[in-house]
């Protein structure tokens, strides 16, 4: 008798991380996608949603003032799994359970490795107004199966990737942005210097980058003068920008 699989759990939005003193009302919320794999139905570590609990952390600290909420998305497995696309299916989910529990606010989408994938096939919700991701996975086959772009029209787009990454090309990462700039002018990409998968040397102005963005992106805020050069230069100038050290100080001046 052929064994039945076992049905996949349901996704889940991790707990809410809110600052002290943040306002009742939420007026935004950022959904942070751990990274995965590209086959595995395995339930997901543990270890993958704590590695975003500090960038959740920073995030909410930051824009406290502004009522935004976090929430580390909790997949259902841990792989991508060629076409059922999981992930992405996932970060869908959690976008409409965005709406479902806060209303008609704006959602970003920022994800790690395979969760960046996850950010870019899914940042068409009409929830989601912005899309940040970091080192994301992308297929190889970029000519005969292209990862899908125009969907992204009418969101702000960062990607952000090292230069020594050796578990993600970021020269695939390159293409996309390239291709998504076409059809998106509101589409950038940082290069991050020596650093590797996990971004971990430059892990501070990684967060400043991030934060600037997603404050901008949801609230309107300013952007910091290199993100506000990098959205408005034509490629290949907006799409090869580096995230120059003490990135995170000279927000602080």
């Amino acid at each position: 008798m052929a064994q039945r699989a076992l049905p996949l759990p349901a996704a889940r939005l991790g707990r809410a991380v809110r600052t002290a003193g943040a306002p009742t009302a939420v007026s935004g919320v950022v959904l942070l996608l751990p990274d995965g794999e590209a086959d595995s139905y395995r339930r997901p570590s543990p270890v993958s949603y704590a590695l975003q609990l500090p960038l959740a952390r920073s995030l909410a600290r930051a824009g406290r003032e502004d009522g935004l909420v976090t929430h580390v998305v909790r997949y259902r497995c841990h792989g991508w799994n060629a076409t059922a696309a999981h992930l992405a299916a996932d970060a869908e989910w959690a976008a409409d359970e965005v709406v479902r529990r806060y209303g008609d606010v704006p959602v970003c989408l920022a994800g790690h490795g395979m969760g960046g994938r996850a950010a870019l096939r899914a940042g068409g919700h009409p929830a989601v107004n912005s899309v940040l991701a970091m080192a994301p996975w992308l297929p190889e086959d970029e000519t005969d199966h292209p990862e899908p772009v125009k969907h992204l029209l009418g969101r702000q787009v960062l990607l952000v990737h090292g230069t020594n990454d050796a578990r993600t090309d970021p020269e695939l990462s390159f293409r996309l942005a390239e291709r998504a700039k076409k059809t998106n002018r509101d589409t950038c990409r940082f290069e991050v210097h020596s650093d590797g998968h996990s971004l971990r040397q430059h892990r501070s102005e990684v967060s400043a980058l991030a934060t600037d963005f997603i404050r901008g992106s949801l609230f309107g805020h300013p952007y910091a003068r290199p993100v506000a050069d990098a959205l408005a230069a034509p490629p290949p100038l907006g799409l090869r920008m580096p995230l120059a050290a003490g990135f995170g100080k000279s927000l602080r001046k």
